[in-house]
């Protein structure tokens, strides 16, 4: 059995690398030409789009494992099925469950690849290549964004730990390639949400340890001695207004200060959450939740992070009927097709239920493994179906 199982895996290691490598190579055409008509406009030359393109490949190959692992399963077993090899393995005593056995171990590998792929090499490599690009550009990351980039962290009492003594909204007109702020806007208030600071910002430079040091700096401060009288208790159905009177601006050539927010937070706060790792979505999912904010769609992106490369073993049991159907049943080209039908299909209601999770509320983990379980429900039936018949 040690040889059947080594002729499944070289098999099918053949056929699921070959439609890998068709798949990246549709890809990266698709993307070379988005970027040709930018090609030529602000420095950015064919050489950086080419870069470009090649760096955004790994991100590709987590995207279409899966459909690449269904479809070249689906074109080993229907070989196996056309040249009579399966009639023959089941007749040399193979069971169902030994073929599944040996498909899911197959499996495993695209598993540990693709998790690595979207894990540890997608996370780096997608920034790369946005920096590559806005770099050819002389662009900076926010430019797209026109108020810049924003997030939120709370003002405690000691910086980082004590009391909760208000909230800050951060704001950075722009953010450089090297990590660099610049225009620089924060706004906090108390816990009433009164405005009680508006410092604004030539540029903030991260030094470590949550600090950031602002440059050119002008703090204006409002004072209400009302709501810091003890005992008073804001009455906000009679009171709007601050007293303006009590306004004190000061200004000074370097700040440092204390934030949970730290240029990592900054940059996956600007990213898709489907192009970041689990642990970056994990420690921003903490801070919108620390921080009273939507965390619904990280929630999913999230589990679907885990779930999405485990649906390798869903679609290559999907795959295992095939080896069933006999010629008279269709031809390989017919039984490909119909894999590649079942592929998207599956693209699909996989971001419908992320898109309807997200509008009904439905819980995180249920979203996202909802697909895998009603295909392999699917895979499941098939199975019944064609060793019955």
């Amino acid at each position: 059995m040690k040889i059947l199982q080594r002729y499944f895996a070289v098999s099918i290691f053949q056929a699921v690398f070959f439609v890998l490598l068709a798949f990246l190579a549709l890809q990266a055409f698709i993307d070379l030409t988005g970027e040709l008509p930018k090609v030529g406009r602000n420095g950015y030359t064919i050489q950086y789009a080419f870069l470009y393109v090649l760096v955004l490949v790994p991100g590709h190959v987590y995207e279409v494992m899966p459909i690449a692992a269904l479809i070249g399963t689906i074109y080993t077993m229907a070989q196996f099925a056309a040249s009579s090899e399966f009639t023959i393995m089941r007749a040399s005593s193979m069971s169902t469950g030994m073929a599944a056995r040996f498909v899911m171990l197959i499996g495993l590998v695209f598993v540990v690849i693709t998790f690595v792929f979207g894990e540890f090499i997608t996370p780096r490599t997608e920034p790369l290549a946005e920096r590559l690009k806005l770099t050819s550009r002389g662009a900076t990351v926010s430019s797209e964004f026109r108020s810049g980039l924003w997030t939120k962290d709370m003002i405690k009492r000691d910086g980082l730990s004590g009391e909760v003594t208000g909230s800050r909204f951060f704001n950075a007109g722009e953010a450089r390639p090297d990590g660099q702020l610049k225009n620089v806007k924060l706004y906090e208030f108390d816990s009433t949400m009164r405005l009680r600071v508006m410092t604004s910002a030539a540029s903030a430079v991260y030094q470590g340890q949550n600090i950031w040091r602002l440059t050119d700096v002008t703090e204006t401060t409002f004072s209400n001695s009302a709501s810091t009288t003890p005992g008073y208790e804001p009455q906000l159905k009679n009171y709007f207004g601050q007293e303006t009177s009590l306004v004190r601006t000061v200004k000074s050539a370097t700040k440092d200060m204390v934030s949970e927010v730290t240029p990592k937070i900054l940059t996956v706060s600007a990213s898709d959450p489907e192009r970041m790792s689990v642990g970056e979505l994990a420690v921003y999912t903490r801070h919108l939740a620390e921080n009273k904010q939507e965390t619904e769609r990280f929630r999913i992106a999230f589990w679907k992070k885990l779930i999405d490369p485990l649906a390798i073993f869903v679609l290559m049991a999907l795959a295992l009927p095939f080896a069933y159907m006999h010629t008279r049943s269709g031809g390989v080209s017919l039984k490909i097709f119909v894999g590649i039908m079942l592929g998207v299909s599956f693209m699909l209601v996989n971001t419908l239920f992320s898109h309807l999770g997200l509008l009904s509320t439905w819980p995180a983990f249920v979203t996202a493994a909802a697909p895998s379980v009603l295909y392999l429900i699917a895979a499941l039936a098939s199975l019944w179906w064609v060793e019955r018949h």
